[in-house]
């Protein structure tokens, strides 16, 4: 049997080795996983930053004014102003927080930011307009006196000479600082109307000058404080307004329609029996003719 040349073998196993360089060459790689669709719109939606939170709006109120706002057994700040003010705020689709504000000072807090709004029993006055803005009038009020069951007080030239407590600050402050005068030492400023009204009872004065919704529920739930309640025609109707930054008419449109939409629906109504047992309506008719506030 004939062996075959080297030169043959060699020649025949190049063609075989050439033939599988080139099959190998002439295979296709394998093709990239294809991306789904969806991939990039997730990671964009993974990239994009959250929304901002909501603001929360702050309120501040100086809690030591009872019925209009005071503190719970658990410290919770509540009221009638509360109230009002939660209530607005729902209807304008906007959040709120209290902070309990001491009254000197909280006018400053809207001043410089640190508040957005106040509401606090506060008196619509002209000289407070010049520094910031005002809602619609929300509560009529007047101011009471307070004296003890057996004083002879019966007006509120009777005090003219006479140791009167007052919260430091307060259109209560001015009018009895105005029958007095400036100079007078008998004046007692304190921090709050209830601090005032516990030194009538323990005798350091001899009057206290303060809204009626303060005065009225002091009086109904301290029995044992033996005061009487006396109310005078000269004093001037006042109303009470939730207070704004000046300028920031924003805000003080919103709280004005919320007020309106409150007072529509019967919110408000239902609100002002529950601090105080009777209708506004009811109450303005019991005021005095020409009678009101921090």
């Amino acid at each position: 049997m004939t062996q075959p040349s080297t030169r043959r073998f060699l020649k025949f196993s190049g063609l075989i080795l050439a033939g599988v360089i080139l099959s190998a060459c002439g295979k296709k790689a394998d093709a990239p996983a294809p991306v789904p669709a969806s991939a990039p719109d997730a990671a964009s939606a993974a990239a994009a930053p959250p929304p901002p939170p909501a603001k929360v709006y702050v309120v501040g109120t100086d809690a030591a004014y009872a019925p209009f706002e005071s503190q719970n057994e658990k410290g919770d700040i509540v009221g009638f102003d509360i109230d009002v003010v939660t209530a607005v705020a729902q209807k304008a689709g906007i959040e709120v927080k209290f902070i309990n504000t001491p009254w000197e000072g909280i006018f400053n807090t809207l001043t410089q930011g640190d508040r957005d709004l106040v509401v606090s029993a506060v008196t619509i006055t002209d000289e407070r307009k010049q520094t910031m803005d005002f809602s619609t009038p929300y509560f009529d009020a007047y101011q009471l006196i307070a004296v003890k069951a057996n004083s002879k007080v019966t007006k509120f030239a009777d005090l003219k000479k006479l140791k009167v407590g007052v919260q430091n600050g307060t259109t209560g402050d001015e009018v009895v600082t105005k029958l007095q005068g400036k100079t007078s030492t008998n004046v007692k400023r304190f921090e709050s109307t209830p601090i005032a009204l516990k030194e009538l009872e323990a005798g350091g004065v001899e009057a206290v000058v303060a809204d009626n919704g303060v005065i009225v529920n002091y009086v109904a739930n301290n029995a044992g404080s033996q005061f009487k309640i006396v109310s005078d025609k000269g004093f001037t109707p006042e109303q009470y307004g939730i207070a704004f930054k000046k300028g920031n008419t924003e805000l003080q449109e919103k709280f004005n329609k919320g007020l309106a939409d409150i007072k529509a629906d019967g919110t408000y109504d239902t609100i002002y029996k529950k601090y105080f047992g009777e209708a506004p309506a009811a109450a303005a008719a019991s005021a005095p003719a020409s009678a009101a506030s921090q």
